[in-house]
């Protein structure tokens, strides 16, 4: 690449990673309002919502990138018409390819990338991101954390708390457990501090009393604590396996669904969507075409190229609109899903098609316009 190809392809890196970073940062921030209040209304501490949203991060980067990219492209490329610097390349001897090139490489480059987020890293964080949100909803907050309510995940153990604060803080805490219908224990404290481990729910009580009974002799053990760790295993009986949805799958779940009842009710939603992974990156070569195609072809045009790309948007919008719609049809209709690779092909050979063949009628055209003149 020359030095001049240098030079535009490192514009188009920086502009791509500003708008990627910036549209990351805004999208985390929306998502983020919606997992506050499911932060707030279980008492998690704020280091949960960090680690919800940065699961989320690999799934919102397969949706920024290709809109980060055209963005660079039809942001830089202009600005190089607008400051005739694309003339001086094209006056200078430059090829319609040595002109595309930065962009095209660099399209190349953000779909190698975006094989393994679609393929492998996006399911495995939104997987965890699911997962976690299981725990926390399941474990955490529909039994421990209701406020002013007798919660009796069994008929044998009973947890009352009169509010509920931040940080997983718990006021006025009463606990029956009568799992040992000879020695039933009671425990009342003033507030306590519950934790999510590995091993299940654990209450820190402080200020507190325990109660045993020994119903063979009848007697009744009481003593008070400054600190007593329940163990609430109780909590963590066994659930039925959640079914994970395509989201969180890797490719080759979607493409070859189990025997289960659910897989094989959505059967052709999991292998569409298989499909859909593989088929998503081939488009950022095809919008970048596009895009280059507006901008590199035709007359140049002192007062701003904004129709052309305003047409190369909404071109690429309605190539985007046709794979959704696409997608969706093949859904419900497997034989559909050869249309779904040929759909992102074929723009881009297309565009490609356009954007050298033109250049070269340009370059031919130039030519013969520089040639003298030797009719008399």
């Amino acid at each position: 690449m020359k030095a001049i190809g240098k030079y535009v392809f490192r514009q188009l890196v920086i502009t791509t990673l500003i708008v990627t970073v910036s549209l990351t940062v805004i999208v985390s921030l929306f998502g983020s309002l919606r997992l506050i209040d499911f932060i707030l209304n279980r008492g998690l501490p704020i280091s949960v919502l960090f680690e919800l949203i940065m699961y989320r991060v690999p799934g919102f980067l397969t949706t920024i990138l290709p809109i980060a990219i055209v963005a660079a492209v039809l942001s830089v490329y202009n600005r190089l018409l607008n400051d005739s610097e694309l003339v001086i390349m094209r006056a200078s001897g430059f090829s319609q390819w040595s002109i595309a090139a930065p962009g095209i490489i660099l399209a190349l480059f953000t779909m190698a990338i975006s094989f393994p987020l679609h393929l492998y890293l996006t399911p495995l964080m939104y997987s965890n991101f699911k997962a976690k949100q299981y725990i926390y909803r399941n474990a955490f907050s529909s039994i421990l954390l209701q406020e002013q309510k007798f919660n009796t995940p069994s008929d044998k153990f009973t947890v009352y708390i009169r509010k509920r604060e931040g940080q997983g803080e718990l006021r006025g805490i009463f606990t029956h457990d009568a799992r040992n219908p000879e020695k039933p224990v009671t425990y009342l404290a003033e507030r306590g501090i519950a934790t999510q481990t590995e091993q299940g729910i654990r209450v820190v009580m402080f200020n507190g009393s325990q109660q045993l009974i020994d119903r063979k002799n009848g007697r009744l053990t009481l003593f008070y604590f400054d600190q007593y760790s329940l163990d609430l295993g109780v909590f963590n009986q066994a659930k039925e396996a959640r079914w994970m949805e395509p989201k969180e799958r890797f490719i080759d779940s979607l493409l070859n669904p189990d025997n289960s009842i659910n897989d094989q009710f959505y059967a052709k939603q999991l292998i569409a969507e298989g499909h859909r992974r593989i088929t998503a990156p081939l488009y950022i070569l095809a919008f970048v075409l596009i895009g280059l195609l507006a901008l590199l072809v035709g007359d140049f045009n002192r007062r701003g190229q904004t129709v052309r790309i305003l047409l190369a948007i909404s071109f690429i919008a309605l190539l985007q609109l046709s794979a959704i719609s696409l997608f969706n049809l093949s859904q419900n209709t497997l034989a559909l899903i050869p249309l779904t690779y040929a759909l992102p092909i074929f723009s881009a050979f297309l565009a490609a098609f356009i954007l050298f063949h033109e250049g070269k009628l340009q370059l031919r055209n130039k030519a013969d316009n520089n040639k003298p003149n030797t009719s008399s």
